[in-house]
């Protein structure tokens, strides 16, 4: 990226001619130790995806919601303290749906079927095979959708002040449909607009509580995510969606999560709670609709998350070391992502290694366990119950 005189150049979209020029005093927090990875795949309709990978260990998959820029998120005070926390102790996943952020904006398609497709190519191309899911706003529903689909490869499920049905699925007054509408319209007219009217609105829903400088990074983000018609677009989509006859079939560990924001009303989290067999609910402070890293509302989510997730992590970790109590730390993670099918060059960019340390902690789990092949030992570690596991661990 290009600095000038206090201003940063931010690529928008999957081209490299779009630029913006961003405030330096915004990006401040984009140094630190851990470094994201970014990615493209492609989705069977020849859509371009955008994803990032950070950290290592276990994976935790993001499904994307509105408003998304891989690269501008991870050095904004919005999205970074969260997403780093989220990364400390596994490999976190996210991507910038269709329409949005690096991935292609000229797309026909904004659709629950075609959101369902993106997180399945981008899992795929990450090479995943379970994994806990996150859902969070609107990626609450595409979250629960992909669950109902492939109840094989999600371990368990967290969302976020999320619902089940989009807003023009619900009762709504006369007025309140006018407010949507205009919603649409100020979205088409003002999205990303320096005008302090216009970013008032937005700010005033996301963000009430939010300081200078989150307010400032959060008008930045409209400007880089989208653009205004498939800002709008999107919003209209994602108030028709409606999963509320699929969610009772969702039969995975299921966590949700809702803050009495004045976005998302907090009993839209209720309802999805209500929908999901067995799914825990738990109500958070304060009215943002984005987690900030100054409010209780953050360090509450974290510790209820990273609990619920600690029950698959170490479920998986405790059996692979009763089965093979001979192996260290590192050949116990090399063989777990062998078990899954990895071969020694994903290993190696999960891992963070080279490709020759894989192979030699390959040649050493071969010799420690008794295994021939490649092949017999991904044979013992599935009998250990590793790598195709059915009881909820990943």
């Amino acid at each position: 990226m290009c600095w000038s005189n206090g201003w940063e150049v931010i690529r928008v979209g999957p081209s490299s001619t779009d630029t913006v020029k961003l405030p330096r005093e915004t990006l401040k927090q984009a140094t630190g130790p851990m470094q994201q990875q970014i990615r493209f795949c492609k989705t069977s309709d020849g859509v371009r995806l955008a994803y990032s990978s950070v950290g290592s260990g276990s994976p935790l998959v993001k499904a994307a919601s509105w408003l998304s820029h891989i690269e501008y998120d991870w050095r904004t005070p919005i999205w970074r303290p969260l997403f780093e926390r989220l990364a400390r102790n596994r490999r976190f996943i996210r991507y910038d749906e269709r329409g949005c952020g690096l991935s292609d904006w000229d797309v026909q398609d904004f659709s629950l079927e075609a959101w369902v497709r993106d997180l399945e190519t981008v899992v795929d191309a990450a090479g995943l095979e379970r994994f806990p899911l996150l859902g969070i706003a609107q990626g609450g529903p595409i979250a629960i959708a992909y669950t109902v689909r492939h109840p094989e490869r999600v371990s368990r499920l967290v969302l976020y002040d999320t619902y089940a049905s989009g807003y023009l699925k619900r009762d709504l007054t006369p007025t309140e449909l006018e407010e949507r509408k205009l919603l649409l319209d100020i979205t088409r007219v003002g999205w990303g607009r320096e005008s302090a009217a216009y970013r008032q609105v937005f700010s005033s829903l996301f963000l009430p509580d939010g300081s200078a400088e989150q307010m400032q990074a959060f008008n930045d983000l409209q400007r880089v995510s989208a653009s205004p018609e498939n800002a709008a677009r999107m919003m209209s989509a994602f108030w028709n969606l409606d999963v509320r006859d699929i969610a009772p079939k969702v039969h995975v560990p299921t966590l949700v999560l809702h803050a009495r924001d004045a976005r998302i009303p907090f009993e839209e989290g209720r309802r999805v709670a209500a929908l999901i067999p067995d799914a825990r609910f738990v109500p958070l402070p304060g009215r943002n609709h984005l987690l900030l890293d100054a409010e209780p509302a953050f360090e509450q989510f974290l510790t209820e998350v990273e609990a619920f997730l600690a029950a698959d992590e170490s479920g998986s970790a405790a059996r692979l070391s009763a089965a093979f109590s001979e192996l260290t730390d590192r050949e116990t993670e090399v063989l777990a992502l062998l078990a899954r099918g990895l071969n020694n060059g994903q290993i190696a960019d999960r891992l963070r290694i080279s490709e020759k340390t894989v192979r030699n902690h390959v040649t050493t789990i071969f010799w420690k366990i008794g295994a021939t092949s490649r092949a017999e030992a991904i044979v013992r570690a599935r009998e250990a119950g590793i790598g195709i596991d059915t009881t909820g661990a990943a």
